[in-house]
């Protein structure tokens, strides 16, 4: 399996790690019906260092999200 950098703007998630990195060993990613726009051009619109907060992983795209306590 290859080694992938993700990068992710919710800081409260346990995963979250400095310069908004995923420390998780794995991750599961799911469609998100309510995208504005492809993730893949996200740092290119200037989201790279975006942060937001979520409250549970279905606020996410990333069903990996668990709150920090």
């Amino acid at each position: 399996m290859p080694n992938v950098e993700v990068s992710c703007a919710i800081s409260n998630c346990t995963f979250y790690g400095k310069g908004n990195v995923c420390t998780a060993d794995k991750i599961m990613v799911e469609l998100d019906q309510h995208a504005n726009y492809d993730t893949e051009f996200s740092s290119e619109l200037g989201e790279k260092n975006h942060i937001d907060k979520a409250n549970s992983s279905t606020q996410t795209c990333c069903k990996t999200f668990k709150p920090k306590k």
